[in-house]
């Protein structure tokens, strides 16, 4: 296995943690950024406190209206997993690297305008690997088959 592949494999796989992280972080409140008595085992919603007070810009009004919503939370969250669970085992790479970009850039919109970058913060960046790690796995199919 040459140093690419180590690389690519490796990128794959913390991609697919970062989301895997956030679900179960957001399930079980596992302390870092969601304390257990906020987690969705206890009934609280998983989308309703970033939504409600964390996001800012021209789309404010609509994400607030989108807080605590069953069918968002239910989205999310089986977004979250959808897309960490692709990477991680490295299936259906393509439908989770566009899940994951669809969410990223929703998550984007709803922090307009970032605070240490006007343009770029790290969605663009995340959305960017997602395209790349498609990319390659598309390349790879092809070369398998």
């Amino acid at each position: 296995m040459n140093k690419q592949k180590i690389v690519y494999m490796v990128l794959r796989f913390v991609m697919g943690f970062i989301f895997l992280w956030a679900f179960f972080d957001k399930i079980f409140g596992l302390g870092f950024s969601t304390t257990p008595d906020k987690s969705w085992i206890n009934g609280v919603s998983p989308t309703a406190g970033f939504l409600s007070f964390a996001t800012k810009g021209p789309f404010t009004g609509i994400f607030h209206a989108l807080a605590g919503v069953a069918i968002v939370d239910w989205l999310f969250m089986l977004g979250l997993l959808f897309i960490g669970l692709t990477l991680v085992f490295n299936k259906y790479i393509k439908w989770g690297c566009i899940a994951g970009c669809v969410m990223l850039f929703f998550m984007y919109l709803s922090l307009m305008l970032p605070a240490n970058n006007p343009i770029i913060d790290e969605h663009i960046v995340y959305i960017l690997v997602l395209i790349l790690i498609a990319l390659r796995s598309e390349e790879q199919q092809k070369v398998s088959s």
